[in-house]
């Protein structure tokens, strides 16, 4: 996996112009971001020229699996990735009128970002949109303008059920289920190439990063019971791949058991089924409070 190195870029570094599936992965030095967030996004030239490569042309940018387990390359075919759009979460957090999904970000509503990003990959041969029906026109409006199908399904009470709902209407002969919240809006093309070449090859792959911060393990009355190791701890992303039968097997035993469940790799981790964890990049973040936004627009527009 790419290791991530932390430093200051100078005053020279190149920039890109904000758009759905484009953006620079770095703010620009002279920005006043608070402090908590400049050195998580402050990466090497290397890796961002990297990166910003696959945006520019992201049909043309490949990137070998990075689950080293087999020196075989894995191709994943085009038109056999089944994309759940996850948008049926309140957002209550973010305490405006509106789902977080919805609110405009430089213009655009937050979930079209990562809709137009999955939308243009040839893998990709449909989106399934998990959405209240009250804000599908917001998906529809684009329908002329995508080469993929569009389908939709009805949130559920809780996230396992919202996954649910988008498996049943995929189509039966997709090779793998890829699930992505639409609150994260950023997430690169050759992040999304690498996890799905993961989850064919492994079976189920989900995006993280390494933690950065100390985390301690708590009792209920919040003292310390021990400091846990960083070396061993990643922060889950989106889009999590899984392969379909794998993810309804999972499926039939959490129902059965009446599990709950936070994220979609857990529903196969009660197989036993391995699953890897394909490194992505920290400016995958998820849209959930007004400094998120905030933070969004500065990635997608570090100029202003």
């Amino acid at each position: 996996m790419t290791a991530l190195q932390f430093t200051n870029f100078p005053p020279s570094s190149a920039s890109l112009s904000a758009s759905p599936s484009s953006f620079p992965l770095f703010l620009a030095p002279n920005l006043r971001l608070p402090t908590k967030f400049r050195a998580s996004f402050a990466l090497t030239t290397l890796h961002n020229n990297r990166k910003i490569q696959s945006l520019r042309n992201p049909r043309l940018f490949r990137i070998s699996c990075s689950a080293e387990v087999s020196d075989t390359p894995v191709v994943v075919e085009e038109n056999s990735v089944s994309v759940i759009l996850l948008a049926g979460g309140k957002g209550k957090r973010m305490g405006a009128s509106m789902p977080k999904q919805y609110l405009p970000l430089l213009g655009q509503p937050i979930a079209l970002y990562s809709f137009y990003t999955f939308s243009k990959m040839p893998e990709v041969k449909e989106i399934v949109v998990v959405c209240d029906p009250s804000y599908r026109d917001i998906f529809e409006d684009s329908k002329d303008d995508i080469p993929v199908d569009l389908k939709f399904a009805l949130p559920g009470k809780e996230r396992q059920d919202s996954v649910y709902s988008g498996l049943e209407a995929i189509d039966l002969n997709s090779k793998l289920v890829c699930i992505h919240d639409s609150a994260r809006p950023l997430v690169l093309t050759s992040d999304v190439e690498k996890v799905m070449k993961d989850g064919k090859r492994i079976g189920a792959a989900v995006l993280g990063v390494p933690a950065k911060a100390t985390i301690k393990e708590a009792n209920s009355e919040s003292f310390v019971v021990k400091t846990l190791d960083r070396k061993t701890l990643w922060e889950m992303q989106t889009p999590q791949v899984i392969k379909p039968d794998l993810l309804k097997k999972g499926f039939e035993l959490v129902n059965r058991e009446g599990l709950e469940v936070t994220d979609d790799v857990s529903i196969v981790e009660h197989l036993k089924h391995p699953v890897y964890i394909t490194e992505g990049s920290y400016t995958n973040i998820k849209v959930t409070t007004p400094d998120d936004l905030l933070l969004a627009e500065r990635i997608l527009n570090p100029a202003d």
